[in-house]
């Protein structure tokens, strides 16, 4: 219904964003990542995801679309509720948090507030099954330089990954990675530059 919302921040509490869109106060539930980037009067713009109920609207408004999409990649996880991706996403920036899942980095998603191991695991066994396609049918285009085959294909495949936990589609993340050099960058490097090109 709501693609996102902008206008002057008028209100900032724990968790939530007020945006004054026309007159209108918009009540967002967020992160403290999103948070952290808002000041109150001044302008922002937040991607929304609105959750209908019987009884309840309620409105999640992020300071970044692959933010955003990563909040519905969690809520599509079995026993993962919006308060609970809202606290996973407050602990890293969305690319950290790709990384995480990707990498089956458990540790990153348990030190969120009331996120048990048992949550954590799910999430990253969860994810990473709906990557897979996506990420075979990258790798199947993709030719790694001779020196370092085997880690540049690591790191490759991964950082695709990655990238598609974040919304981006195959054809981007294949411009994106093109002429990034696998071999001596970390992954966490990797995924900032193309994350960089794609911003442009």
């Amino acid at each position: 219904m709501f693609y996102y919302i902008s206008g002057p921040v008028a209100h900032i509490d724990t968790r939530m964003a007020v945006i004054d869109c026309g007159g209108v106060g918009y009540a967002c539930n967020t992160t403290a990542y999103t948070l952290s980037a808002l000041t109150k009067g001044k302008q922002a713009t937040l991607f929304t995801h609105l959750s209908v109920k019987e009884d309840d609207m309620t409105l999640y408004g992020f300071a970044s679309k692959e933010e955003l999409n990563l909040f519905r990649q969690l809520i599509s996880v079995s026993g993962v509720g919006p308060k609970a991706a809202l606290s996973i996403l407050s602990v890293s920036t969305p690319s950290q948090l790709a990384l995480s899942i990707i990498t089956g980095d458990t540790k990153a998603l348990v030190a969120a507030p009331g996120i048990g191991k048992k949550i954590a695991q799910r999430v990253v066994l969860e994810l990473k099954d709906k990557l897979a396609k996506e990420q075979g049918s990258v790798m199947e285009h993709y030719t790694p330089p001779q020196s370092g085959f085997a880690i540049a294909e690591d790191k490759m495949g991964e950082s695709t990954a990655a990238l598609a936990v974040l919304g981006y589609s195959q054809s981007e993340i294949n411009h994106a990675l093109k002429g990034i050099d696998m071999e001596h960058l970390t992954l966490e490097q990797i995924i900032k530059e193309a994350l960089k090109k794609m911003m442009k």
